[in-house]
């Protein structure tokens, strides 16, 4: 049984991706890079220190998130998508506080200003300008991050550039982040402790690409106290045409396959219809051998 208690004492890891030679073949980056796998064996996540948004973006994609939010029931409607959790979700009889709003693909100019004006027939550049932005800058933390944990684990080159070319999704939600610890206990707060943090949390596509070597990042939102709370986030999302499975580096006897090939939309799509759908044992539920 879940405890429903948070515990202040335990932290997440802190990692620095701030140095400038931070770069592949490099002892900082072997550095970094064994810190990185660690945190994601042992909690699944990890906060980032990465200097690369400044604090000028961070408050100008909070802004525009507000303004976005802001604007009457039907014109967010305008961007409602038939995928879940794309486009605008609120209005939520269980989850009264809580809205998203969704950007596919949101390093790509023309899907972008798509998006835009459909909320702003007349445009609104800042918006367009702050999302696309905040995305292109994240996305370095995200690639050097996949390419760290990858290397880490030999998986090899081509498999590696396959996988990093991924679509964008960034999100704006109401939430109070909590990460799960790996004995399914304990609730660690996942606030960023400086305004360069970032909370990087491994998905269960990855842990099946790994063939199990790294945990997912099972999280919570707790809503606390009478602010409207906003956060941003990017979101790495497969090629939806390729099948999500481990590479037959990471398969062996002594560490035999444990998940068969999924489609990451149908597995999305299986955790949204119901609660509980998002933790390890749902995803062996669902494709575990």
């Amino acid at each position: 049984m879940v405890s429903l208690e948070t515990t202040p004492a335990l932290q997440l890891p802190v990692i620095d991706f701030t140095s400038p030679n931070l770069k592949p073949g490099t002892v900082e980056w072997d550095s970094v890079r064994g810190d990185v796998r660690r945190a994601l064996e042992e909690y699944g996540c990890f906060e980032a220190l990465f200097d690369k948004v400044p604090v000028e973006l961070r408050k100008a994609v909070f802004d525009v998130s507000e303004e976005a939010f802001q604007l009457p029931l039907e014109t967010k409607k305008r961007v409602v998508s038939k995928r879940k959790y794309r486009g605008y979700v609120g209005q939520i009889p269980s989850l009264p506080l809580f809205e998203v709003m969704g950007v596919d693909f949101a390093e790509n100019e023309d899907k972008v200003n798509e998006f835009t004006h459909k909320l702003w027939p007349q445009g609104n550049g800042s918006f367009s300008e702050a999302v696309m932005s905040f995305a292109e800058k994240v996305s370095e933390l995200d690639f050097m991050t996949r390419r760290m944990i990858m290397e880490s684990f030999g998986v090899n080159e081509n498999y590696i550039e396959k996988h990093l070319n991924s679509t964008k999704c960034l999100n704006d939600v109401k939430d109070g982040l909590e990460a799960r610890t790996s004995d399914d206990k304990q609730w660690i707060k996942a606030n960023p402790s400086q305004d360069s943090s970032f909370i990087v949390l491994g998905g269960a596509t990855l842990h099946v690409l790994l063939n199990g070597r790294v945990l997912t990042g099972v999280h919570r939102v707790m809503r606390m106290g009478t602010n409207t709370r906003f956060s941003a986030g990017l979101f790495s999302v497969p090629k939806t045409e390729d099948l999500i499975y481990a590479p037959e580096e990471l398969v062996d006897p002594e560490h035999p396959r444990l998940y068969k090939p999924f489609d990451f939309e149908a597995y999305f799509q299986f955790t949204t219809e119901g609660a509980g759908r998002r933790d390890v044992a749902a995803l062996r539920g669902y494709c575990g051998l």
